[in-house]
């Protein structure tokens, strides 16, 4: 485990979309009283009327905060009925290979959700109980995102290799084209099946002829995108904000090249189906880059079924007093500290903004040189944090090598995550039965 944050791709996505969609504290809705019966089978589990209706329920109030108009009800049922399959399908395939959640990290996420809405847990609980919600349920909901978002760490991430030749290549290829462009853009994606037929390809196709269509009626782009679009961020109509030309598939920059805000693209065709693409708007970007670097140490106690929260904060309240009495703070990261970093006495070398996660950042800029931190609770586990130096530097060179490496690892993660999740998809048995 590292304590540097991932790159923009690497965040878990599909966590960070479903906590943002569930808000607490929307007004409540009158829970749905009908016979439940069964609406999918997926392997040896299956989704139930009401636990479609739930969803549906979730989805309507966003989308409502969102201004986005609502597709008809059949519609997107449908929708998130195919959603909810290829999410069960993803959990049984993280849960059959050995993929655990801890826990406390649920609790953890629980209570950045709650400080996110400046409540305790107990105010939490009301506001869920308010809208038909409870904690439990919550839980459960972050615990299978949790468990989608390792599966697709340890099966598409970790796979993904960027070589030094890929780096020089694509920045000489920003070299020839000047200022790098960024897009703001939506999408919507019809996938086609692995191994389709001629006549599966023809009909996802006309699918896809026909979300153009309404298109060029005037539909609002959103709208469809929640009502027929196979992407993860369907339900938040597509958009994917602003990306520099160079994280993205080449298929869309070479597309979006050409197009004027406002206007929508061709349909594209990859290896994961057909795409349509709605420009918002684009910028220019600066290349020169000039940030305020950290050199800083720090000790790691992780916390496990041995080690409680409240023993990994009290190791590291006796190491920082031992180390206020005259020990050495390397020493002590070489004796104790579960990180890479404590072969070098905790040295983590010189930090840029953002190369850490936010609670290691915030806590590392609140210290003076030589100061010593109280320690500090991350997702890694408990830390105490050392800064040594601080400086101004141009990292235009280093920082472009750096997001060369992101951008092409963001580009090739998300085109082989989507072949993961189709490939999950498609070799799970799923029965879908009548909605009603």
């Amino acid at each position: 485990m590292k304590l540097f944050k991932r790159p923009e791709w690497r965040r878990p996505h599909w966590v960070l979309a479903l906590l943002i969609a569930m808000s607490v504290l929307s007004p409540a809705h009158a829970a749905v009283q009908e016979l439940d019966h069964i609406v999918a089978v997926v392997n040896d589990e299956v989704i139930t009327r009401q636990e479609l209706a739930r969803r549906y329920d979730e989805v309507v109030r966003n989308l409502s905060r969102q201004n986005t108009p609502l597709p008809p009800r059949d519609v997107l049922e449908k929708q998130l009925l195919e959603r909810m399959v290829t999410e069960l399908a993803l959990q049984q395939h993280a849960r059959a290979t050995g993929i655990r959640v801890d826990p406390t990290q649920v609790e953890h996420a629980l209570q950045r959700i709650a400080a996110q809405n400046k409540l305790d847990m107990a105010g939490l609980q009301a506001a869920l109980e308010k809208d038909g919600q409870s904690l439990d349920s919550m839980r459960n909901t972050i615990r299978n995102e949790l468990l989608i978002a390792r599966a697709r760490e340890r099966d598409v991430d970790n796979r993904i290799s960027v070589s030094d030749a890929e780096i020089e290549g694509y920045l000489q290829t920003q070299a020839q084209q000047g200022v790098e462009t960024e897009y703001n853009f939506a999408h919507i994606l019809v996938t086609v099946p692995e191994n389709a037929s001629p006549e599966q390809i023809q009909a996802r196709h006309a699918r896809a002829e026909d979300i153009v269509a309404q298109l060029a009626k005037g539909a609002d782009f959103a709208q469809l995108s929640a009502s027929y679009s196979d992407a993860s961020n369907a339900l938040q109509g597509g958009e994917f904000g602003w990306r520099a030309s160079g994280k993205i598939p080449t298929l869309f920059a070479d597309a979006l090249k050409s197009m004027q805000p406002g206007q929508i693209s061709p349909i594209l065709r990859s290896s994961n189906g057909f795409h349509i693409l709605k420009l918002i708007d684009k910028r220019g970007l600066d290349a020169t880059l000039t940030v305020t670097q950290t050199h800083a140490r720090h000790i790691l106690i992780k916390t496990n079924e041995l080690t409680s929260e409240a023993d990994a904060r009290n190791r590291l309240l006796q190491l920082k007093e031992r180390i206020e009495n005259g020990a050495k703070f390397e020493d002590m990261a070489r004796l104790q500290s579960e990180d890479a970093s404590a072969s070098k006495g905790g040295d983590l070398g010189w930090i840029n903004p953002g190369d850490t996660v936010p609670e290691f950042e915030k806590a590392m800029n609140a210290l003076k040189p030589g100061q010593i931190s109280d320690p500090i609770q991350t997702p890694f586990g408990w830390h105490l944090i050392q800064v040594l130096e601080r400086r101004n530097q141009d990292v235009t060179q280093e920082r472009q090598k750096l997001l060369a490496r992101q951008a092409i690892r963001e580009r090739k993660g998300d085109e082989a995550f989507q072949d993961w999740v189709r490939q999950i998809r498609d070799a799970a048995y799923v029965e879908i039965r009548p909605i009603d």
